[in-house]
C-alpha cells in the first residue's frame, strides 16, 4: 500500500525540523545533506526500506542527539572537574613507580607497545560500527522483537550517558597530560594514544574524529566502554539465536576498547567503570522497568509488528 499523506508530512517534518535547527546553531556539514537524501531514498522507495529506516531510528535520534550537544556545551552548565577526578584516579588506581605514583594512563604512556597501539587503534574503530552491524544482524535474521529491545536500549544508555555529561562535565587524561589543571574553553579534541596507529598505517583516520570533536569535556561516564558491552549483552541473552561466534567476538572487543581507552588516555580507569554502570543500568531499567508498563509494551509491540510487516500498512 502507499505511504500515508500523514506519514510523509511527519517524515519531511522532521526532517526539515533537524536540518534547520542544524543550519542555525551548528552549521550544516556535507555529511548532513548525504544522511538527509539517503533518509529520504529510504522511506520513498518502497516498503522494505522505509520499514528499515523506521526500525533504524532509535539510532538515528542517538546520532542527532550526539550533533546537537554542541548546541549547548557542557561545561557551560557545569564546572569541568579537572584535578578532582584525576587525584581520585590516582588514589584509587595509582601504580607506584619509581618516578612515584602515577595513574594507569600515565603509566601506559611511558610503557606504549606497537603492538597495542596498533590493536587499540582497531579496537577502538569498533565502538559504533560493531554495535550497528550487530543490530542489523538482528534485523536482517528477522529477529525483530530483539532488534527493538537491543537498539532501544543503546538509545537509553546514550541519554543517560549525555545526561551524565552535562551533570559532571570532566577532562580526560590527555587534557591534564597537555594542559594541566587549568580550564580552557574551547579545547580542540586530541587523538592521544591513537595518534600512533594513524602514524603506524598512514591513516588519519582519528585526527578526523577527534580533531573536530566538541566533546572534549566528556570524559565522564565513558561510553566507549559501553556501546559494545550493551552489544554483549543482548548477544548473551538471544544466545540460542545469536550463537557464540558473536559473544566470543564482542566480548574480545569489549575488553579491548575498556583497555584501550585507558592505554591511549581518552578515559580513567573510573571513566570506563562508569560507562560500564550505564549500560547495566540502561539494560536493567529498560528490561525490568520500562518494557513493563503496559502502555509501553503495547508500544513495543506494534513498533516491531510494523518493521516485521510483509506489506505497508
Amino acid at each position: 500500500m502507499k505511504t500515508s499523506s500523514k506519514a510523509i508530512l511527519w517524515a519531511l517534518g522532521a526532517l526539515i525540523v533537524w536540518l534547520l535547527v542544524t543550519y542555525l546553531f551548528i552549521g550544516l556539514r556535507p555529511e548532513h545533506m548525504v544522511i538527509a537524501v539517503v533518509l529520504c531514498a529510504m522511506f520513498f522507495i518502497c516498503g522494505a526500506t522505509r520499514r528499515l529506516m523506521v526500525a533504524l531510528l532509535p539510532f538515528i535520534i542517538f546520532a542527532v542527539s550526539y550533533d546537537w550537544m554542541n548546541l549547548l556545551p557542557n561545561y557551560q552548565v557545569n564546572s569541568v572537574d579537572i584535578q578532582g577526578l584525576y587525584t581520585t584516579e590516582k588514589a584509587l588506581f595509582g601504580i607506584s613507580t619509581a618516578q612515584g605514583v602515577l595513574t594507569p594512563n600515565e603509566f601506559f604512556a611511558a610503557h606504549t607497545s606497537k603492538i597495542m597501539d596498533f590493536m587499540g587503534g582497531i579496537f577502538y574503530l569498533c565502538w559504533v560500527p560493531v554495535p550497528v552491524l550487530f543490530g542489523l544482524w538482528l534485523y536482517f535474521k528477522k529477529q525483530r522483537a530483539e532488534y527493538l529491545h537491543f537498539s532501544i536500549v543503546f538509545l537509553l544508555v546514550n541519554l543517560i550517558g549525555f545526561a551524565g555529561y552535562y551533570i559532571h562535565p570532566a577532562a580526560p587524561p590527555w587534557y591534564v597530560a597537555n594542559y594541566g589543571f587549568d580550564f580552557i574553553e574551547g579545547t580542540p579534541g586530541n587523538v592521544a594514544g591513537l595518534g600512533a596507529f594513524d602514524r603506524m598505517t598512514g591513516l588519519t583516520v582519528f585526527d578526523g574524529l577527534y580533531g573536530r570533536n566538541a566533546n572534549v569535556f566528556a570524559a565522564v561516564p565513558s561510553l566507549h566502554s559501553a556501546y559494545t558491552l550493551i552489544a554483549f549483552i543482548y548477544a548473551l541473552r538471544y544466545r540460542r539465536t545469536v550463537g557464540w561466534a558473536w559473544i566470543i567476538a564482542l566480548g574480545i572487543i569489549t575488553a579491548g576498547i575498556w583497555f584501550t581507552a585507558v592505554y591511549t588516555s581518552h578515559h580513567y580507569v573510573i571513566d570506563v567503570l562508569l560507562g560500564i554502570s550505564c549500560a547495566l543500568v540502561g539494560f536493567l531499567l529498560f528490561e525490568y522497568g520500562i518494557v513493563r508498563i503496559p502502555a509501553f509494551g503495547r508500544f513495543m509491540h506494534k513498533y516491531a509488528n510494523y518493521i516485521s510487516a510483509k506489506s505497508d500498512k
